[in-house]
């Protein structure tokens, strides 16, 4: 089941002020901040990647893999993404631990 345009737009609505691209995969959506992939949106879930940084933060946040094959993830309920201070934090934290893409040759 492919993530409802909806969803995607509702998602970056909480996630504002923060300048969150979305970019379409597969049906599915990558979310990146400042250049760095820190979730993923799959079947019209937010799972945002785990760091020890994030950790911190998240608490006792479930956790699960977007799809078949993936690491595990934070799977950030509908409360979670409504708490817009707490959904901040957590990409703005987990973005900085992340390390910048490499560049491609």
């Amino acid at each position: 089941m492919a993530t409802d345009k909806k969803f995607i737009e509702a998602v970056l609505e909480k996630l504002e002020p923060l300048e969150i691209t979305a970019k379409p995969m597969f049906g599915e959506y990558g979310l990146y901040y400042r250049g760095k992939n820190f979730a993923l949106v799959c079947d019209n879930t937010l799972f945002v990647k785990i760091t020890a940084a994030g950790a911190a933060i998240a608490g006792r946040v479930g956790q699960a893999s977007p799809y078949d094959g993936a690491k595990a993830a934070y799977r950030i309920s509908p409360a979670k993404l409504n708490d817009r201070d707490w959904i901040v934090s957590l990409v703005k934290t987990t973005s900085d631990a992340l390390p910048l893409p490499k560049k491609r040759k």
